[in-house]
């Protein structure tokens, strides 16, 4: 699954805008006094206004190889969310490496570089060598009902877990992070996980789906 493009709401517009283009250094389109987009690798992240909104997980694809200058990166801007004592993750089962930190709306984001998906790179980290978007979390009450909606429909499989408190949904180009937040908190700040609405597109075995997750309840369709 390739995410193409998310759509999540903020609560502080303002400071998610400077976060972005700032902190992070990443370019902007179509932005507005409501919304902006972020183009991030091959996805587009946009970010709209609501003060409503709650709190997101969202993983980033970065290179092979490239999660220790990542990390370099990231610490020269941001505090690192640690593991216990681990700044980097080692996900061994799935062949991946991880960092977390957080934006200004107390999103937690990631940085995940997998082993065999992308061509490694060896030179200094930046902005640019963000690949896309690689993960959101959905946080449901109900994770069997959610992944029988998204295999139907797009043939997505379990990618790893287990339908009572966590089923990652999808494969190493993409995953909707599935979690019960009555059984599972955010790992690894233990965040409290909450039902954040969204909107997604994207593609898996050549065809291409438009998904809204909007207040525990799943639409996904085909589209052209």
């Amino acid at each position: 699954m390739k995410i193409q493009r998310l759509e999540i709401t903020s609560p502080n517009l303002d400071e998610q805008r400077q976060f972005y283009h700032h902190t992070l250094g990443l370019e902007f389109q179509n932005d507005t006094s409501n919304s902006f987009e972020v183009v991030v690798g091959f996805s587009i992240l946009k970010i709209t206004q609501d003060p409503g909104a709650t709190p997101y997980h969202i993983a980033f694809h970065i290179p092979p190889k490239a999660i220790k200058p990542a990390l370099a990166w990231v610490k020269g801007r941001l505090e690192i969310q640690m593991n216990g004592e681990e700044e980097i993750v080692d996900f061994s089962a799935w062949k991946a490496m991880s960092l977390y930190f957080y934006d200004a709306g107390k999103n937690i984001l990631e940085f995940i570089s997998r082993e065999d998906l992308y061509p490694p790179r060896e030179e200094t980290f930046s902005e640019k060598s963000i690949l896309g978007i690689a993960e959101i979390g959905m946080v449901t009450h109900d994770i069997p009902e959610k992944y029988k909606i998204l295999n139907q429909i797009s043939g997505l499989e379990k990618f790893d877990g287990n339908f009572k408190n966590f089923c990652a949904i999808g494969d190493d180009k993409g995953l909707i992070i599935t979690i019960d937040n009555h059984k599972k908190d955010w790992f690894p700040t233990n965040d409290k996980a909450f039902v954040s609405d969204f909107k997604m597109t994207f593609e898996h075995s050549n065809k291409n789906y438009r998904l809204a997750f909007e207040k525990d309840k799943l639409v996904i369709a085909q589209t052209e």
